[in-house]
């Protein structure tokens, strides 16, 4: 734990594991005043590793310390998804492996809700890890959390993914409902960033 013992600080150059600009663009903003530059695992031409890990912990820490290892840069690498309750967290690491190559949420949130079938028990959790790894491996993870439950049919335009029907704990209306602004308060990634921020930078 050492490398952490003088925060706050601050990455001067950091490698985020993606070689989606979105991505780079949301983490960006997530970590503005706390990091420098950010550049690309794409950008710099770097492989995506395969993904054998079995949590999302896992996999975030075989990305982060790929990319750490393979530009000599703090990396940072996040893996998220759905966990279902009724069917043992599944899709879990596999929630965007479920919508298939073309992406189709529809088709994978009407998967979940038939491998549901008559279950009573409705709870899910929208789940993020994030890992911070240094070019010497060391590395750092951490979760972030949101529960609630899943409803039928879907309902909402202004999301993406297995938004529109996951319902957080405590509303009535799904992610895909909300605004932009409201989501991200609750989000699973936003509360994995803040836990990232409070360790890292203002401990």
């Amino acid at each position: 734990m050492e490398k952490l013992l003088n925060a706050p600080q601050k990455i001067d150059r950091l490698v985020v594991a993606t070689h989606n600009a979105g991505k780079l663009l949301e983490i960006g903003a997530l970590l503005e005043g706390f990091v420098g530059t950010l550049v690309s695992a794409g950008d710099l031409g770097l492989p995506e590793p395969e993904e054998t890990g079995t949590t999302f912990a896992e996999n975030a820490i075989l990305k982060a310390r790929a990319a750490a290892q393979g530009s000599g840069l703090p990396a940072l690498a996040d893996d998220s998804g759905l966990c279902v309750t009724a069917l043992n967290g599944a899709p879990g690491i596999y929630s965007a492996r479920w919508a298939g190559a073309n992406r189709d949420f529809d088709a994978a949130m009407t998967r979940i809700h038939t491998e549901m079938g008559g279950s009573p028990n409705r709870s899910a959790a929208f789940v993020c890890a994030l890992a911070l790894s240094w070019p010497d491996g060391h590395t750092e993870a951490f979760e972030g959390r949101c529960n609630g439950h899943i409803i039928w049919p879907p309902r909402g335009k202004t999301g993406f993914g297995y938004d529109p029907f996951f319902v957080p704990e405590g509303y009535e209306k799904t992610f895909a409902e909300m605004t932009s602004d409201e989501k991200k308060a609750l989000s699973h990634r936003r509360r994995a960033f803040d836990s990232l921020v409070t360790r890292l930078f203002l401990a």
